[in-house]
């Protein structure tokens, strides 16, 4: 009889997930839900935190400043829009437009 051993193999294990330390703009977008453009105008007025160098031509948001930025952000006094559950209107198509050739 042969013995085995209980040992966890390693493409079994699962992959532990990774915090980013650093971002880069499109994704820093995506966090915030806002444009790209957004983003740029922001950082231009001084509102939001610039991104850092990381290597010769790299750049990239910290993460925790981008969550700590959200996270300052005053709440809301305006409520979000009620839905009032009516269809959106259809275009109307012009009586000339329907003649059959």
């Amino acid at each position: 009889m042969s013995q085995t051993t209980d040992l966890p193999r390693q493409k079994n294990e699962p992959k532990a997930f990774i915090q980013p330390i650093f971002i880069d703009l499109p994704s820093v977008a995506a966090a915030l839900s806002i444009s790209i453009s957004t983003v740029q105008a922001l950082v231009r007025a001084g509102d939001l935190p610039g991104p850092r160098k990381i290597s010769g031509g790299r750049v990239g948001w910290l993460w925790r400043e981008v969550v700590e930025w959200a996270e300052s952000r005053p709440l809301s006094d305006i409520p979000p829009p009620q839905n009032t559950g009516a269809k959106k209107p259809r275009k109307s198509i012009p009586q000339d437009d329907m003649t059959i050739a």
